[in-house]
């Protein structure tokens, strides 16, 4: 098959263009990218798609990028389209943003791109990486220790972004571009192998190529093809557990199924926490290791664990997922107040306290346990609804039962020796007035004690 046609067999599979959508062409000045703005040109000239425009980012890194950024401009002349260019200091954004040069260059040109691309009135910019680029991607996420998601490589469509050279060898756009005399650039920082891409360009693929399986560069991108197809699979099953596993609360707060999650198979069990851990982290970063932790967690009846970004504690059957973006107490000298309401039925997951209080209705105190650690039961007719629960303010005060009188919540808890740092963290189940009706754990206001067995009550449990 011939190179334009591989191209068009690439953009119909995976929908990249049609007759109508507009394409700005990202070109460096090396051969791939090159090789792309001619390519595409004779792919619009046969009307399968319009090229837009030329863009070039100069990230001022080399003493020929202001020579590179002209010859695209040359380029783009040649070929009769609109070129557009930019300059960035890109080590001074590396510098300010603590970031690696590699990923500040990254970042400075998908940026510039997305920005050419309205100015151009573009659908879609074209990226030149080709089948070569796709296989070392493999090998370098192989060698971080990626799992299928990264494995999957580079994606013939990301967003606004498409890659239409992914089924091409960078040897046969270099004999497309020699044969037409069409010249190109050679940036010479390919050369410094203490980059690893480059490493594993001019070093381990080669030595792959030689020694193992002179045909490794198609392995591997087949390879990333079929960890794509399987990971897109794996994300919509997980998507669909998630559904039945994780639920979202509150602000800041997800929660995952602990008896649902062990129905899973193994690997998607992880996909699923891995996933409310992603969704908790609010886009940071979450590793292997904190994800086996928190299956581990799974498997305890209690115990709780601090990620980078997300703490998580078991409470009941329950994983409790919170953003550690959010002030966790007393605990680090801040208050952190919460009230959520409590239907009846129903249950309020308080990730601050780690715990779950529920409210249950029946229509007399039955067999029921009148009081303990974990339960409190109360007169039904007393409690005006709704209700809420809530942590201590200043200048609570309750009725214990057999007090006879009113006393301070805090003096309350030094009574009960209840540590000073887990005070704003005891729940208190409170009525439409604001009244206590349960210190969740310790007792019930004696206003809403229970007189008679006949009596309907309220069941209030904390977990």
């Amino acid at each position: 098959m011939q190179l334009i046609d591989r191209i068009r067999a690439t953009i119909r599979a995976h929908d990249l263009a049609r007759a109508e959508t507009r394409v700005l062409v990202a070109v460096s000045g090396g051969s791939d990218s090159v090789a792309l703005a001619y390519l595409l040109t004779e792919l619009a000239a046969r009307g399968v798609l319009h090229v837009a425009g030329i863009a070039h980012l100069n990230h001022q890194l080399r003493s020929a990028a202001a020579a590179d950024e002209a010859f695209c401009g040359e380029i783009a002349a040649r070929l009769g389209l609109p070129f557009l260019s930019h300059r960035e200091e890109v080590t001074a954004r590396a510098r300010a943003e603590r970031r690696s040069l590699e990923d500040a260059a990254r970042a400075a040109r998908y940026g510039f791109l997305e920005d050419a691309r309205r100015r151009l009135d573009a659908d879609v910019v074209a990226l030149g990486h080709t089948r070569d680029d796709q296989a070392e991607t493999f090998l370098l996420r192989l060698i971080r220790g990626a799992g299928s998601r990264g494995l999957a490589g580079m994606y013939p469509r990301n967003g606004t972004m498409i890659r239409p050279l992914l089924g091409c060898r960078r040897a046969d756009l270099q004999a497309y571009l020699h044969e037409r005399g069409v010249p190109f650039v050679h940036d010479s920082s390919n050369e410094d192998v203490a980059i690893p891409r480059n490493r594993v360009r001019a070093e381990l693929l080669p030595l792959l190529e030689r020694r193992f399986n002179p045909s490794i560069v198609d392995v591997l991108a087949d390879e990333a093809d079929i960890a794509r197809e399987e990971w897109a699979w794996f994300e919509e099953t997980a998507r669909e557990a998630s559904r039945e596993v994780v639920q979202h609360p509150a602000d800041c707060v997800w929660t995952v199924q602990v008896d649902r999650l062990r129905t899973l198979p193994p690997a998607l069990a992880r996909m699923v926490v891995r996933g409310a851990l992603v969704a908790a982290a609010s886009g940071k970063h979450v590793s292997f290791r904190h994800v086996q932790a928190v299956l581990r967690l799974a498997g305890l009846d209690a115990g709780r664990i601090a990620g980078p970004a997300v703490s998580v504690e078991r409470v009941g059957n329950r994983l409790v997922l919170t953003n550690k973006g959010t002030p966790e107490g007393p605990d680090e000298g801040r208050a952190n107040l919460f009230r959520y309401p409590l239907s009846i039925p129903g249950e309020v997951v308080l990730a601050e306290a780690a715990c779950v209080v529920s409210a249950e209705a029946a229509p007399s105190l039955g067999s029921v346990v009148l009081s303990n650690s974990v339960t409190g039961v109360v007169r039904l007719d007393r409690c005006r609804t709704p209700l809420a629960v809530r942590n201590r303010r200043p200048g609570d005060r309750f009725r214990p039962l057999g007090l006879g009188g009113r006393k301070k919540l805090q003096d309350y808890f030094v009574d009960k020796k209840i540590p000073r740092q887990h005070r704003d963290r005891v729940p208190l189940v409170v009525d439409e007035t604001d009244k206590i009706i349960w210190v969740a754990g310790h007792g019930i206001d004696d206003e809403f004690r229970v007189t008679d067995s006949s009596q309907a009550v309220l069941i209030l449990r904390l977990t």
